[in-house]
């Protein structure tokens, strides 16, 4: 960041009931996967979330057990970490744009996910961004509040299509079911 630049963060959202966050890192640079992990579980832990950690192998796998956790158990949020530097192939740039992509179709299918896959040109700015800047914590609360949105608006009726127990049949009043 820019001396002195300063970005907005939204408070964080309180909740009523229990929220409950997934972890998924790819602990390939270990020293900053933990930084990224630690930063996610202070930030979780203080809006009291409950979260369970996993490790998979890479980033582009961050995705699939994301999508996998959404299918099959009860999360109400998940948390993308982990780090890929610039190397001298196009590897690289796969990997940035379809973790990246993935995690962005999976929050449009309504799915709640913070990303903090780091996608730098060094391991300096990785360390800096996993540990001064916190971009674990980042992504922990952009999961928790797209949490909160989601609670929010699924209680809201929207008005409009068929309402239970209520349809019209062209040409005749309402009929209750």
């Amino acid at each position: 960041m820019m001396a002195g630049q300063s970005h907005y963060t939204p408070p964080m959202p309180q909740f009523d009931t229990p929220v409950k966050l997934l972890i998924v890192v790819a602990p390939y640079y270990k020293d900053i996967a933990d930084d990224l992990v630690a930063g996610a579980k202070a930030v979780a832990e203080s809006a009291g979330a409950a979260w369970d950690l996993i490790e998979v192998p890479g980033a582009l796998e961050i995705p699939t057990a994301i999508r996998i956790a959404q299918r099959t158990s009860n999360f109400d949020g998940f948390v993308a970490l982990g780090c890929v530097i610039r190397g001298e192939t196009t590897h690289y740039d796969t990997v940035c744009n379809d973790s990246s992509r993935a995690l962005t179709l999976l929050g449009l299918d309504g799915c709640c996910v913070g990303n903090g896959i780091l996608t730098v040109e060094n391991h300096g700015q990785a360390v800096v961004r996993a540990g001064e800047q916190d971009k674990g914590g980042g992504a922990a609360a952009a999961a928790l509040h797209l949490v909160a949105l989601s609670r929010k608006w699924s209680r809201t009726p929207k008005g409009i299509g068929f309402q239970p127990g209520s349809y019209r049949v062209a040409g005749e009043g309402p009929v209750t079911a």
